[in-house]
């Protein structure tokens, strides 16, 4: 018989490959023909920060470098760049979920909103280096600018409709992992 806690594991991490790909769906919407004037936020980023600070268990490093992998394919982005950066920074913050555990919203969004600026100048610098059009420095901007207003959207969604909370302190199952 299969642990409830394994289970729900399992569950957690299949819900979040189903929004990765639903974000790329819409994403992919060809809603405008005309090119846009102003970019919008990077919801899968916004996402998987949200879930690696949070629950760091239900975004394995593996995951989540295969769901940006297919989103950097899909964007028609440099294959793997942007999701290197994602996943370095995604690592760096499960590295801090206990730190971050007994911090407010406020000082989780402003470690979100400074992760976010530092891969974001070090993905336009190694595109500049690698002779590559990173695009325009206003888009970047208002992406990024987008990508932090929409971050407490994001984690309530997560919150209120999929549960995904942060662990108390003396959440551990039976093998000592947090739950």
């Amino acid at each position: 018989m299969m642990d409830s806690g394994l289970l729900q594991l399992w569950g957690m991490r299949a819900l979040f490959v189903l929004l990765a790909l639903l974000i790329l769906f819409f994403h992919l919407l060809p809603l405008d023909p005309a090119p846009s004037r102003w970019a919008g936020p990077d919801v899968l980023v916004a996402m998987v920060f949200a879930w690696a600070v949070r629950r760091p268990d239900y975004v394995p490093i593996l995951l989540v470098a295969a769901t940006l992998l297919l989103a950097d394919m899909m964007l028609q982005r440099p294959p793997g760049l942007w999701s290197v950066l994602v996943v370095c920074a995604a690592e760096w913050l499960k590295s801090r979920e206990r730190r971050q555990r007994e911090t407010t919203f406020v000082l989780e969004w402003l470690t979100f909103a400074g992760t976010l600026i530092v891969i974001t100048i070090l993905y336009r610098a190694v595109m500049m280096i690698l002779i590559l059009a990173p695009g325009t420095l206003t888009l970047s901007l208002v992406q990024v600018l987008m990508t932090i207003a929409v971050y407490p959207l994001v984690v309530g969604v997560s919150y209120f409709l999929f549960g995904v909370r942060r662990a108390a302190p003396g959440d551990v199952d039976r093998l000592g992992r947090t739950q």
